[in-house]
């Protein structure tokens, strides 16, 4: 009788269990070349001004079977009336622990009103042989200043984009912003060792601060920078900051006072 349950358990047990390699996130659109569909996915389903943390992956438009084994890399380009540009984009590489599921992030430092001008060109390998693929994407204004493109005296244009917190709490926050800078119009790479400083303000409420915040540094680990936000109760907050670099020449931004209520350099919240 046991031999017979046994057997009957590796029957029941001889299909795996199917996976959704793509579950909590939402298709933003495909990109089909003749080959291949390209399947792109965010937790939102949208593209968003700021910092987008992306998903995509690859299928056989013969098979419908999703490639596992795939070099890809990116290419964003912004279409303006004289001239084009890109923005900050990281490598992409395969999500952990899925097959056929890879990831990367993008910066969007700004869109036109309706979503358009923006493309993304996706150059792939399989199997040895090179694919690319282009189409236009649609890239929504996010709600508030999630992203700052702005000129330091030293005459350099930085991009920095609010990475987190994405869901802010009556707490210290982990703050994480990156920072990039542009080295030409299709050259966006990370700053590093600059210095950030922290003061968040709730203009409606008198432009109060909180305590415990602490500035933001460089970390290696993830090229971002990171530091402590002390948000004290609900509401729209101003994140006041100054970029230092690291001689801690002030490039960008002032100290808040009395006469000067707001920093030229800041970041949104609102919870």
């Amino acid at each position: 009788m046991s031999t017979a349950c046994s057997s009957d358990d590796d029957n029941n047990n001889s299909t795996p269990p199917v996976i959704n390699e793509v579950e909590g996130l939402t298709k933003i659109q495909e990109i089909v070349n003749n080959n291949h569909t390209i399947e792109l996915y965010s937790k939102s389903g949208h593209f968003y001004t700021g910092y987008n943390n992306i998903s995509l992956r690859i299928k056989d438009n013969t098979t419908d079977a999703f490639f596992e084994d795939v070099t890809i890399s990116w290419m964003p380009v912004m279409q303006m009336p004289t001239m084009q540009h890109a923005c900050p984009y990281s490598a992409i590489t395969k999500a952990p622990g899925r097959d056929t599921v890879y990831q990367g992030n993008i910066i969007y430092q700004m869109t036109n009103t309706d979503g358009s001008g923006w493309s993304l060109t996706l150059n792939y390998t399989i199997d040895g042989t090179d694919y690319s693929v282009t189409d236009t994407i649609t890239v929504l204004q996010y709600e508030n200043q999630n992203v700052a493109s702005f000129m330091g005296t030293d005459n350099t244009r930085y991009v920095l984009a609010l990475i987190e917190p994405q869901n802010p709490k009556i707490a210290i926050n982990n703050m994480k912003v990156g920072l990039y800078k542009m080295e030409n119009m299709m050259s966006f790479p990370v700053v590093e060792n600059y210095t950030i400083t922290l003061d968040p303000r709730m203009p409606g409420m008198g432009n109060h601060s909180s305590p415990n915040n602490t500035d933001l540094t460089y970390r290696t680990v993830d090229g971002t920078y990171q530091g402590n936000l002390s948000l004290t109760m609900t509401g729209y907050w101003v994140l006041n900051l100054k970029l230092l670099d690291a001689t801690d020449t002030v490039l960008k931004g002032e100290s808040v006072t009395e006469e000067n209520p707001q920093s030229s350099l800041y970041l949104e919240l609102e919870f």
